[in-house]
């Protein structure tokens, strides 16, 4: 099974931007759907962006379009998300994910692998 790590997380002003990465160790990560998901205190997980690595089509929450774009290297196994003009709404634990055969890719229920978490903070 995959495992997977994120890293990238930090402390930004409103408007900064912030590129997290998430490495994939196991063999079969391009036959995984993938996704970015945060979670603020005392809020549910929710889906940010997501990508189908077969085929490379990308979903995105409506709070993320227009500023984040996920993206995947198949030959580096990492998948990443470039986050643009951030907000304070925007701070959460992000964490990424990955199952086979996802239905609604920004639903949290459908994925079975997870990573342990990156923190970001954007202050106001």
């Amino acid at each position: 099974q995959v495992q997977l790590a994120e890293s990238g997380g930090g402390s930004v002003q409103a408007g900064g931007s912030l590129k997290l990465s998430c490495a994939a160790s196991r063999y079969g990560y391009s036959y995984y759907d993938m996704g970015w998901f945060r979670q603020a205190p005392g809020k549910e997980r929710e889906g940010v962006a997501a990508i189908r690595t077969g085929g490379g089509d990308t979903f995105y929450a409506d709070s993320a379009k227009g500023r984040f774009t996920i993206a995947h290297d198949r030959a580096k196994n990492t998948l990443y998300l470039q986050m643009n003009r951030l907000k304070p709404e925007d701070t959460a634990m992000y964490y990424c994910a990955a199952g086979i055969g996802v239905a609604r890719l920004l639903n949290s229920n459908e994925y079975s692998v997870w990573g342990q978490g990156t923190q970001v903070t954007v202050s106001s």
